[in-house]
């Protein structure tokens, strides 16, 4: 009952009700609340600072600035978004405040833009080395949606492009990377496609700021060629499985581009399907059967792998499906 009293003591005041209210629309910055609230940036912090300490708010750093956002849990959270739905649409005052919120998130859209523009020609010509990325795309979800995951974590999440195909399909997506310019992009693709269910946060693949066992689903798309520590990132990313999880990862084939090295700043050029499987089975997983997507010059694979003992598990479990159906037929 306390946690709830203290919920509600630090909602019942007109500034921090707003505060809610533009929260629940997305992650914002004390410099962009301070903008929309017309109040001064140590007024605005006081009073998120008591939302968050009554757990109706998170406080999220990325390097020099702190996004907040409503709780995605608990009594506190459930009584703010019931207050926002129940504040509706007729005020003036949240009018303006919307008013404001869309001209803060058309100033994202413009600056995350023109950062893509400048690095769209080099991504694309990488793409037309490979198959469509829409197969890849696709091979992704039917390997998501089998695992019918509740929760998703993109490691290395870049623009955000596997947030906005797998989130659909899961209650919570998270993605991480230590790109606070491609954080930005990501953030104004969620926010386009509409997923609330979609956040990003700036994290270190070797060092993720989550408890073990935390989510159904993790993936790691086109990153690990980047990585001088692939093996460590797999046995993170492992970390953070719950026991009937999922790790996906999807990456080139060995291949001789040099320029890809020399250009792009890719450590590895592809890897071989023995060499991941070593790496899944000392994270504790057991590898599935790779899938190849052949492309010219380069091929994509992708690699998935669960905790030992969920494979068989199934297979036990499909093996005795039909006995039991014939047992309920006679």
């Amino acid at each position: 009952m306390e946690p709830l009293l203290a919920a509600l003591r630090a909602v019942a005041e007109p500034t921090r009700l707003r505060l809610l209210v533009l929260l629940e629309r997305g992650e914002l910055t004390v410099g962009e609340l301070v903008h929309i609230l017309g109040q001064s940036q140590p007024r605005v912090s006081r009073h998120l600072r008591l939302l968050c300490e009554a757990g109706v708010l998170d406080r999220l750093p990325e390097g020099s600035s702190v996004f907040y956002r409503l709780s995605g849990a608990g009594p506190a959270a459930a009584l703010a978004r019931h207050l926002v739905s129940a504040l509706g649409e007729e005020s003036a005052v949240l009018a303006l405040d919307r008013q404001r919120l869309g001209a803060v998130k058309q100033r994202r859209a413009l600056h995350a833009e023109a950062y893509f523009r400048e690095n769209a020609r080099e991504w694309h010509r990488i793409r037309s080395l490979y198959i469509d990325e829409r197969e890849v795309e696709a091979a992704l979800v039917d390997i998501i949606a089998a695992a019918d995951p509740r929760d998703l974590l993109d490691i290395g999440t870049g623009t955000g492009r596997m947030l906005e195909v797998l989130a659909p399909a899961v209650e919570r997506a998270l993605g991480i990377d230590t790109s606070r310019e491609m954080l930005a992009v990501a953030r104004v693709n969620l926010e386009r496609a509409g997923l609330k269910n979609g956040a990003v946060r700036l994290a270190d693949m070797y060092q993720l700021p989550l408890p073990d066992a935390s989510f159904d689903a993790a993936v790691i798309h086109q990153v690990l060629h980047y990585a001088d520590r692939p093996d460590a990132a797999i046995a993170e990313a492992a970390r953070v499985l719950r026991p009937q999880g999922i790790l996906v990862i999807v990456d080139f084939a060995p291949h001789a581009l040099e320029f890809l090295r020399e250009q792009h700043a890719h450590r590895r050029l592809g890897f071989r399907d023995s060499e991941i499987a070593q790496w899944f089975i000392a994270a504790g997983l057991e590898p599935a059967p790779p899938r190849h997507l052949e492309g010219e010059p380069l091929t994509v694979a992708i690699w998935a792998a669960r905790p030992r003992g969920v494979f068989k598990r199934r297979e036990e479990k499909e093996r005795k499906a039909p006995l039991l159906v014939e047992g309920e037929r006679g």
